[in-house]
């Protein structure tokens, strides 16, 4: 709940400090005292629109500090704080400040944490609930209806909302599915088309090397074939130079033994006949390698370009071919196996759909009882709010097909009709503000255990009425504020008698200098105001004797 506000330099307040505390707290004061101010004070660490108007005159910023206090923090206020990166240890206020320049410029801090604004338009949802004379959030808004009716309920939202979840991930996953097997069948012509091209041609990881060496080899031996020709006719024949080397070898073995010399001529003369046979053995192997086949070569060139060319068509290299073929026949594989998988798919996805099915109907069940139970206990408060002839419905409609979601298959808003035989209509198109506040004040008593903001702020709901009616209102403001923490702005003594703090807005002047102050009443002074909001300008004993009263009876 709120407990403090720290007000600096905003219209015509200087310097104002207050602390607030639980129940009904109630803001009193003359007409254009600056109670307005005080809300657009609080507004701006909401997140409302940063308006340099509010920044008093002759100033060049102003600043507005809020300080909340929870026992537990709220599980909507903990998680916007965690998305925002803002830290917080339990037990530690929430303080909010938002300090404006005069040029129009803002900054906004969450315990001294530079945030966003949006951030603080966040926290308000949980924070404070605002309801005025001409407010369009809160309970006027029909997009809240629902999950207000579900508190109400005490329905079990989070079990449809897991079940819309499952049935859509199962749903997402059957249109991928079907995408991925539209779009391979589209492509399985082609594929059979190239796997056949790749069957035919079998490459075989290595062979692109092997086969280029060999044409190398077969193109340098035709380049070579006139010398190796010729050194082989240069080894044949009886004449050749082995045929001189071994007849003198022959020749120089029968003398050899007449000298040392001549023995070891004999032995070099054997050694160079066995290097030049060696040479001989070597030359005819070559020739043999660097054989020139045209033929054999064509073969080798034309089955590069082959290989080559399906490399570049399938964007890999030539080893990489091989692979590419067993990727096609997964593909394949898979198109003959992707309608079993989707039929799987489907078979989930309808499961999925019946399971949400079923428990959104429950659900609708579950909200139709307890619009009734609603529609009963609004209809109890009226007529003391002076609103006997209105009525007021919870309609629960079936939401078409396409617009089923995580909340559910309905529609929930809340209807009033203000005359006998008057359509019902939207909260806040046919109540005037007093009516509207009113409605609002009747409905969250019938909601008063089903949660909401940590603060409610009521401003002039009583506008425009008196007596028994304001007594009723009073009354269940009261109701409301017991456990929580409740703010009415109000001209009714009878609703200021029940507050149990009681705060007057005054307006002074000093020259040309205005200024708006807040002060918390003690028990004296709070009788004195009602005596003077029953009274008028001049305070009557019977005034002061009246504001006894109302002050006992509360």
């Amino acid at each position: 709940m709120l407990t403090s506000l720290s007000i600096r330099n905003v219209v015509l307040i200087e310097a104002l400090d207050l602390s607030f505390a639980g129940g009904l707290g109630v803001l009193t004061g003359e007409t254009g005292a600056g109670k307005s101010i005080l809300l657009d004070a609080l507004g701006l660490v909401l997140g409302d629109r940063a308006d340099s108007s509010l920044v008093r005159s002759g100033e060049d910023q102003a600043s507005v500090t809020a300080t909340f206090e929870f026992d537990r923090l709220p599980d909507g206020i903990r998680h916007a704080l965690a998305e925002a990166d803002v830290e917080i240890e339990p037990g530690e206020p929430l303080i909010i400040k938002r300090r404006l320049k005069a040029d129009g410029g803002s900054k906004a801090f969450v315990n001294d944490q530079p945030v966003g604004v949006a951030l603080l338009r966040e926290l308000a949802r949980s924070l404070v609930e605002l309801h005025g004379q001409h407010d369009d959030r809160g309970l006027v808004n029909a997009r809240g209806h629902r999950a207000l009716l579900d508190r109400y309920a005490g329905a079990d939202v989070a079990g449809v909302e897991a079940a819309w979840i499952k049935w859509r991930r199962a749903e997402d996953a059957l249109e991928q599915a079907r995408a991925r097997l539209a779009e391979a069948r589209e492509e399985q012509d082609l594929l059979l088309a190239h796997l056949a091209e790749l069957n035919a041609l079998a490459p075989v990881i290595g062979e692109e090397q092997e086969l280029a060496g060999q044409r190398a080899d077969m193109q340098k031996g035709e380049r070579l074939s006139g010398d190796l020709a010729e050194l082989q006719r240069l080894w044949e024949g009886s004449d050749s130079a082995l045929a001189t080397l071994r007849s003198a070898a022959r020749r120089l073995d029968r003398i050899a033994g007449e000298h040392p010399m001549l023995a070891e001529a004999l032995e070099a003369l054997d050694r160079a006949v066995i290097e030049a046979g060696e040479a001989e053995d070597k030359l005819a192997r070559a020739a043999e390698d660097l054989a020139h086949d045209p033929a054999l070569l064509d073969r080798i060139e034309t089955r590069l370009f082959d290989l080559r060319a399906a490399a570049r068509k399938h964007g890999c290299t030539v080893d990489d071919l091989p692979h590419r073929m067993q990727e096609m026949r997964a593909a394949l594989d898979a198109i003959e196996g992707g309608e079993e998988q989707i039929a799987g798919l489907e078979r989930a996805a309808r499961d999925a759909a019946l399971d949400y099915q079923a428990k959104a109907e429950s659900l609708s069940v579950i909200r139709a009882e307890a619009a009734r139970r609603l529609d009963k206990a609004v209809a109890a408060e009226l007529a003391p709010l002076k609103l006997d002839a209105a009525k007021f419905h919870t309609a629960v409609l079936r939401l078409p097909d396409d617009r089923w979601g995580a909340g559910g298959i309905d529609a929930v808003e809340f209807l009033i009709s203000t005359n006998p035989g008057a359509d019902f209509a939207p909260l806040g198109k046919i109540a005037s503000g007093g009516e509207l506040s009113r409605f609002i004040l009747a409905l969250k008593v019938a909601l008063a255990e089903e949660g909401g903001a940590a603060t409610i702020i009521f401003d002039e709901i009583d506008r425009g009425v008196g007596g028994a009616v304001a007594s009723a209102i009073g009354d269940r403001l009261a109701r409301l504020a017991r456990g929580g923490q409740l703010l009415a702005v109000t001209h009714s003594p009878q609703v200021a008698a029940r507050g149990d703090r009681h705060y007057m807005i005054a307006k002074s002047s000093e020259g040309t200098v205005t200024r708006t102050s807040v002060s918390l009443l003690d028990s004296a002074a709070r009788k004195e105001e009602i005596a003077r909001m029953l009274s008028g300008a001049e305070v009557t004993d019977e005034a002061r004797a009246q504001a006894n009263r109302l002050l006992e009876k509360a």
